[in-house]
């Protein structure tokens, strides 16, 4: 007689058939990763036969089939058959040659692990689940808090109806899966007391992009549920997996507050439900530090035991704080897709932003929304539109299919919305917090989800533009052809580009997206007058007893997505170049930025980072450049000096940078400068003995050449950076710091627009060009061209 019950421990992957996918990498897991630290609960699992032996002691195969050829000759609804077929499966009896097996299982495990009527959970495990092709995630049911012989048979039997839900069905026809080719195993495992600690889901992959570099772990508190069905917006977190195996770095680059307003908790009687979350709970991470990295770490030897990127789901016990990893199974989106293409897509004249959220998908889209609660009012959707929901779960997918693009209430990039919306290629913004309180039924909107992390919803209908970039055939070029990078929240989609390095990271853009506050108001905030401003600040900084480390946090924390993106290769992050003006508009900063009539050649750039009114500012920009290259372990980072007017000023700038841990050439540390001033150009080798580069921004070098007003409108048709003027002080700069061994980079847009521009730099001698990465592949053939 075949095996109806087996012990997950003696289970093996290659036991998809006998136990469906999910069980089978449990049993793997526990036999195989063990004694690498990968903690998996205890359990069992009924077999596929198991499954055909309750069918057949029932006499179910002949009145499932005949409805399902009801069902296919359109004599009824896939609603009807669905309901009829459960109600068979429900209305079945135990055979004791079942039962008996399922109840002494039960019984062991509970003495194995010392509790009477042990707490466990019921997961449906598909015998065609978790395959490269299909991931059958979600499509059958899980219970838990399962507890007593009659309630785990009770939700056995409910598993197997779960294999004829009106979703299930519809994943089938859809995949090309018959019903014959799928039987249901069950696995039943000890409860993780998660209900008064965390879990969550985790991926070895970056499941936007497809970067392989990244750990994405999302958690809330409580059962895990809630964070797979996108009830919550739960605390997301990113990893930097090659740093992994030295212990001495935390490379965690990614730390996002979710709102986790409520959390699924142990119930009366072995059920569960859901409790609000306290004020406590919302503003405090789920995970510590250290708790990141040991699931990062488990991700990646799972992954490695795997030899292929994984979706896992983990908890951790609420009373030992041990952490568990529950299911995993491979990742079927991303690893699927092949290279040969980018496609970048671009928004233009957009209306009024509205919300945003978390983005899903690299795309835009513009359309007429289509309010829908509540499943009970899918009948209704309209096929094209933007679906608005609360939230998703399996029951949506079959309007899911139909729709142009999603936004939820709640949820996360790994909440069932995300893995479905992927999965189809819809782009998505989850977690918005309030879509359906926002727009309305039959709105018309644009969904940008092509700019990073956050999608943004605009108000009407924009016009979406969009391009293919092929990878395939790529010239290698003697020239280096780099990226200019600002936004760290789309640094990962461009990990594909055979970049040479980043030539350009503009800190003031992370300053203002990621810390918000001016580094002074932090510094001396006993000094910030506006009283809204303090609230906010106060707000920001909860939980510092030092504001200034704030600051610090969150600039290295910002930057080190492009530094993660490029390495080993050099990215070069430029220090703050606000503006007076700019500078005064981050929070607390009207008091302490003076106004200037002139702020473009004013207060910028070098000239404030060892002044008295800047000095404990630019500290703070160099203590977060040294965690970064430090505790966090990006050295491929290259310091650079913006508007430094003088080689007498650069001395003072690098003296206040060695006092705070940035000593030119120690720990490998290179400082290039900006060369935007002529003067840069005129004593390029008194400035060449000082740094170890330079970088041509040829925007301000430009302006001050000619002496026009790049923002000028009524000179705008003068500006020219290819005057005869302009390209003699680039071609001498060159020449100066060859001579004196030193690298030259041009950041600047011109040799996107213009090919003979790039011909010209290379021509003289340019060691790098850094563009805008939507140009890259441009730049690179035009690059090649030159050189040839």
């Amino acid at each position: 007689m075949p095996d109806l019950v087996i012990d997950l421990k003696e289970v093996a992957r290659s036991d998809v058939p006998l136990v469906g996918g999910k069980n089978a990498s449990l049993g793997e897991m526990i036999r195989a990763l063990g004694e690498r630290g990968i903690a998996v609960p205890p359990g069992f699992a009924t077999t596929a036969d198991a499954y055909r032996a309750y069918l057949l002691a029932n006499g179910l195969n002949d009145r499932i089939a005949a409805a399902m050829a009801q069902m296919a000759a359109g004599k009824a609804t896939l609603a009807q058959t669905g309901k009829a077929i459960r109600e068979m499966i429900l209305a079945g009896d135990w055979p004791d040659a079942l039962a008996a097996p399922i109840k002494a299982s039960y019984a062991a495990l509970g003495q194995t692990v010392g509790v009477a009527d042990v707490p466990v959970a019921v997961r449906s495990s598909a015998t065609a689940e978790d395959l490269p092709e299909a991931s059958f995630a979600g499509q059958q049911e899980t219970f838990l808090n399962v507890r007593g012989e009659a309630a785990l048979l009770e939700a056995c039997r409910r598993c197997y109806a779960s294999l004829y839900t009106d979703r299930a069905i519809s994943y089938r026809q859809t995949m090309g899966f018959g019903d014959d080719q799928v039987a249901l195993s069950i696995g039943v495992q000890q409860m993780v007391q998660a209900d008064t600690g965390g879990s969550g889901v985790m991926f070895s992959i970056d499941t936007e992009t497809g970067c392989p570099d990244v750990v994405l772990i999302n958690a809330a508190w409580g059962l895990g549920e809630n964070v797979v069905q996108g009830a919550v917006s739960p605390d997301e977190f990113q990893v930097y997996k090659p740093f992994l195996g030295n212990d001495a770095l935390v490379p965690i680059i990614e730390k996002r507050l979710g709102e986790k307003k409520i959390k699924m908790v142990y119930g009366a009687g072995g059920t569960t439900r859901n409790v609000p979350t306290s004020k406590a709970e919302r503003a405090a991470f789920v995970l510590d530090d250290a708790e990141i990295l040991a699931l990062a770490r488990m991700a990646a030897v799972i992954e490695d035991h795997y030899g292929q990127p994984m979706d896992m789901e983990w908890a951790r016990d609420g009373e030992t704080r041990k952490l568990y990893i529950v299911q995993a199974r491979p990742e079927t989106v991303q690893s699927r897709k092949l290279g040969g293409a980018l496609r970048s897509y671009a928004v233009k004249n957009p209306g009024p932003e509205i919300l945003r959220g978390l983005s899903v998908g690299a795309a835009a889209v513009a359309g007429r929304t289509c309010f829908i609660e509540s499943a009970a009012d899918i009948d209704r959707f309209v096929d094209g539109s933007i679906l608005v929901t609360p939230t998703t779960d399996p029951d949506w997918v079959p309007i899911m299919k139909r729709a142009a693009a999603i936004i939820t209430d709640h949820g996360g990039r790994t909440s069932h919305a995300a893995i479905v919306s992927r999965e189809l290629g819809l782009p998505a913004i989850v977690g918005t917090g309030n879509a359906t309180h926002v727009l309305h039924d039959q709105q018309d909107i644009t969904v940008n989800c092509a700019e990073g992390s956050d999608g943004v919803v605009y108000d009407g209908l924009a016009q979406i533009e969009t391009s293919d970039q092929s990878m395939d055939d790529l010239p290698e070029t003697k020239t280096q052809v780099m990226l200019n990078m600002a936004n760290p929240a789309a640094a990962m989609r461009w990990w594909r580009l055979p970049a040479k390095g980043v030539g350009l990271a503009r800190m003031e853009f992370v300053v203002n997206a990621a810390v918000k506050v001016h580094p002074m108001a932090l510094a001396r905030f006993d000094q910030v007058t506006d009283q809204k401003a303090r609230a906010q600040i106060e707000t920001l900084t909860a939980g510092y007893d030092d504001k200034r480390q704030y600051f610090v946090d969150a600039l290295a924390l910002g930057l080190s997505r492009i530094a993660a993106v490029m390495h080993p290769r050099p990215v070069i992050i430029r220090m703050s170049d606000f503006k007076t003006n700019e500078y005064a508009d981050l929070l607390g900063g009207r008091d302490f930025e003076p106004d200037e009539e002139n702020p473009m050649i004013g207060y910028r750039g070098a000239s404030r980072y060892y002044s008295d009114g800047y000095r404990e500012g630019f500290a703070m920009e160099c203590r977060a450049i040294a965690k970064l290259r430090g505790d966090m372990g990006f050295d491929n980072v290259i310091v650079m000096i913006p508007f430094c007017r003088s080689p007498e000023e650069a001395d003072k700038v690098l003296a206040v940078m060695a006092d705070n841990g940035l000593a030119r050439g120690e720990n490998g540390l290179q400082v290039y400068v900006m060369c935007e001033i002529p003067s840069n150009v005129i004593r390029a080798a008194e400035f060449a003995q000082r740094f170890d580069g330079f970088s041509i921004g040829s925007n301000d070098l430009t302006q001050l050449t000619l002496g026009i007003d790049r923002d000028s409108e009524a000179l705008a048709d003068l500006f020219s950076e290819s005057d005869p003027s302009v390209l003699w002080m680039i071609e001498h700069v060159i020449q100066e710091a060859h001579k004196a061994g030193v690298k030259v980079g041009f950041c600047g847009q011109a040799p996107s627009n213009d090919p003979g521009y790039a011909r010209t730099l290379v021509g003289f001698g340019i060691d790098s060009i850094s563009v805008t990465p939507d140009s890259f592949l441009k730049v690179l053939h035009n690059v090649a061209q030159a050189e040839g």
